[in-house]
């Protein structure tokens, strides 16, 4: 059942719309989550760097020997040059993330000496990793650190900011200030909530979308694919498929089908002349042969032994058309063998009386049986139509090799110029059986030529009758 469901195309669309749109989501959902986090821990590092200014500022004025004073809502210490704390916010219970854990100020002693009074190795590594500030100058630099704080039995965390003051008397002075991130972390927290619980309902209504969407834009292909199951069952090649007025892909699939249909119609249509003519043709020969053989069986003195090798020869042309014609329309590609179209064109007319050739030597590829049976074919048909004369030249026209076959007859009417090609057509005057063939010699001349990359047309030529031309490429 699965496998059915995801076989369809349009399962396969809605899972890959909602998976597109499901990481899509999930980057965009990153991407915001991080710019909302920096953009407010931004914000809450601004607001310690002001109050730890502000809280600098208020030392540098203190006056010597006057207590420091760190009061603030927010976490506050200030720290000496060798990291005691000198002040803090009132109610800090508690603090992690800056210079010193300790909460409570301690007593500061001179800066820069040691309890005899004289400068220590400690304290003059101390002041040359200080910066060089003048007394009252507070330094334009503002170090951020997180950590967290207590105050007042509430613990958050916070974003401190740490700056540097010279103070008179008091040398270098730390201030670390903190501004809470609660803000921050509720802003994130409620923005990854609403993704959790809207991203979910976004994706079902893609994928609900999208279903119904493939639904009605293949709705077209389900009426193709059930009409064209209706026509393999009835094998009725008239009927179509519907097209939709969409103006899309599906429309023009629908179009193509039509046309597939209707050559595919034809295609059988003519199969099935061809097949009824041929029996036709066949039925004849067949008929008259075997009456001859019928009669000669009862009366042997009887025997028409001309007859029924005529009709025996007939039949063996015949036959030997059919099969000729059944592998052009198989598709069957000529020989690549080069010949001289010229010689070619003088041995078939060799013998045959009234003939005269003129024929240059030009070189064409292909099959020079097929060929042959070409201009034997426009040879039988012009001596059938001709009075007295056929004549047959060979020249070059461009990169052409044409053969031109023309007699003095009665000429074939314009309207009857394309018909004379078609299969089992014999115009009015020759439907004798005695004075022409089946109808389908000038058919096979048009094949070959076609499948060698030719053209056979015909036109009036210069003694009035027909004029025959093979058009070939020339061999390189």
């Amino acid at each position: 059942m699965s496998g059915r469901l995801f076989g369809s195309v349009r399962s396969r669309a809605t899972l890959a719309a909602t998976l597109v749109v499901a990481v899509a989501l999930v980057a965009a959902g990153t991407a915001v989550l991080l710019s909302l986090r920096s953009n407010l821990v931004g914000q809450a590092g601004t607001e310690a760097e002001h109050t730890a200014r502000a809280v600098a500022t208020d030392i540098a004025l203190t006056r010597p020997g006057q207590p420091l004073s760190a009061d603030n809502d927010e976490p506050v210490q200030v720290l000496d040059e060798k990291g005691k704390l000198l002040a803090a916010s009132e109610d800090l219970e508690r603090i992690s993330g800056t210079g010193t854990q300790a909460v409570r100020p301690q007593p500061q002693t001179s800066p820069g000496r040691d309890g005899s009074g004289e400068d220590s190795d400690d304290d003059a590594d101390d002041e040359s990793a200080l910066e060089s500030l003048e007394p009252g100058e507070i330094s334009e630099h503002t170090s951020f650190t997180n950590g967290t704080a207590t105050l007042d039995g509430e613990t958050d965390d916070y974003r401190f900011a740490e700056v540097h003051v010279e103070v008179e008397g008091r040398g270098q002075l730390t201030v670390y200030a903190g501004a809470p991130l609660s803000a921050e972390q509720s802003a994130v927290r409620t923005a990854l909530t609403v993704m959790l619980i809207g991203f979910p309902l976004l994706l079902a209504v893609v994928a609900g979308v999208t279903w119904l969407v493939t639904r009605r834009a293949l709705r077209p292909v389900e009426g193709i694919r059930s009409e064209m199951a209706a026509i393999t069952a009835s094998e009725d090649l008239a009927r179509r498929v519907p097209v939709p007025d969409t103006h899309d892909e599906v429309a023009r699939l629908a179009l193509t089908t039509n046309e597939t249909l209707a050559a595919l119609q034809t295609s059988v249509e003519r199969q099935r002349s061809f097949v009824a003519d041929a029996s036709h043709e066949l039925r004849s020969p067949i008929a008259s042969l075997r009456t001859q053989l019928e009669v000669a069986a009862a009366h042997p003195e009887l025997l028409d032994l001309d007859g029924a090798v005529e009709d025996t020869v007939r039949l063996q042309d015949l036959a030997a058309d059919l099969l000729l014609l059944a592998r052009l329309d198989a598709g069957e590609r000529p020989a690549d063998t080069r010949f001289d179209l010229g010689a070619l064109a003088r041995e078939q007319a060799a013998g045959r009386a009234g003939v005269t050739v003129d024929a240059q030597t030009l070189e064409v590829a292909g099959s020079r049986a097929q060929v042959g049976r070409v201009l034997t074919n426009l040879l039988d048909n012009a001596r059938r139509h001709a009075r007295s004369e056929v004549t047959v030249t060979v020249r070059r026209e461009g990169d052409r090799a044409v053969v031109a076959v023309a007699d003095d007859g009665d000429g074939v009417a314009e309207a009857d110029r394309e018909r004379i090609f078609e299969r089992f057509v014999r115009l009015d005057e020759s439907r004798s059986r005695d004075d022409g063939g089946a109808g389908l010699g000038l058919a096979i001349a048009r094949d070959v030529a076609v499948r060698h990359g030719g053209t056979l047309t015909v036109s009036r030529g210069p003694a009035g009758g027909a004029l025959f031309e093979l058009r070939l490429p020339q061999a390189h």
